[in-house]
């Protein structure tokens, strides 16, 4: 496992990382999350990834009690969470957003759910239209300066809405934002590769991306359909089959795929360990977040690493293009 710097900032993080979404509490309990955080502890990953809003909190709960039950030393890892959706099924005005409220209470929330005493990461979920980016900044800014933050930043910001952040930071003397969470895989690049282009090379900004294999999509699996127990199946998340094959945009996608899965087989490697590492091959790319809902998958994605000395510029090239 190799480590990168998380932009411009001291911290340096596994490469591949942990994360909680969808899985947690709905498909992972506290006892295979145990097993996988000993997994990902000895591959050497030491970030772990979660949100308020993942699970309503219970994500976090999982993820405390797991990390709880390893014992290993607090400074060896880090953890995050993010603040935006709110932690209720119906929340109130007061417990979504990015208030200075919110921001806080939600800090303060996380902290017992983890069962850690400060946040290592803490990022702003989505951009909040309703509160001004100032207030946001300033309330990061507090939790810093209280302990109960290291680093902030943002997730799924528009770049001039970062760019808005940093300027009130400097103007202010305040923190600014660290590093960015988007999503990034070979479908869907645009807004890491050009819209942040400009934020990589001015602020040094880290990023820790999500969905390398563009929600399991990469991996084939929804070439033939829906498969039962996939991420795409699941209660709650029929926005993600209508996204992955029930709309033109599903069905441009899966054409894409297919021909990822041709190139894949061409290579004869593995489909999902090959996207994983096409990912790493960004080197605005601080952290890829790996997620899993079953032991043997995590084993998998955690061995793509080993596929870094097979990628030659012929294929990135064709990679690239479909």
């Amino acid at each position: 496992m190799e480590y990168r710097k998380l932009g411009n900032s001291g911290l340096k993080v596994s490469e591949l990382s942990f994360g909680s979404w969808v899985t947690f509490n709905k498909q992972v309990d506290t006892s295979l999350a145990e097993k996988m955080f000993g997994t990902c502890f000895d591959a050497g990953i030491n970030f772990f990834d979660n949100a308020e809003g993942y699970e309503r909190g219970m994500s976090e709960i999982v993820m405390g009690e797991a990390l709880k039950k390893l014992q290993r030393p607090r400074d060896s890892y880090c953890v995050s969470s993010k603040v935006f959706f709110g932690a209720h099924e119906n929340p109130t005005p007061t417990q979504m957003g990015l208030s200075r409220k919110h921001i806080t209470e939600a800090c303060h929330q996380a902290l017992k759910r983890l069962q850690v005493d400060y946040l290592d990461l803490y990022f702003c979920h989505r951009a909040d239209p309703d509160t001004p980016i100032g207030e946001t900044v300033w309330a990061m800014h507090n939790l810093i300066v209280q302990g109960k933050v290291l680093y902030w930043g943002t997730s799924e910001w528009a770049a001039d809405e970062i760019e808005e952040a940093h300027k009130f930071a400097n103007d202010n003397n305040l923190t600014p934002p660290t590093m960015e969470q988007p999503q990034y895989n070979l479908l869907d690049r645009d807004r890491f590769e050009t819209e942040y282009s400009d934020l990589f090379l001015k602020h040094g900004m880290g990023s820790t991306t999500w969905s390398p294999l563009a929600s399991g999509a990469l991996t084939g699996k929804y070439l033939d359909g829906i498969p039962n127990g996939s991420r795409a199946s699941l209660k709650g998340y029929e926005w993600l089959k209508k996204h992955m094959i029930d709309s033109d945009r599903g069905r441009e996608r899966m054409e894409r795929v297919s021909n990822y899965i041709q190139i894949a087989n061409e290579y004869n490697l593995n489909p999902s360990k090959l996207a994983i590492v096409w990912c790493l091959l960004n080197k605005n790319v601080s952290t890829v977040i790996l997620g899993a809902s079953k032991q043997e998958q995590l084993e998998e994605n955690l061995s793509s690493i080993e596929l870094k000395p097979l990628i030659d510029e012929t294929l990135i090239q064709k990679l690239n293009n479909i």
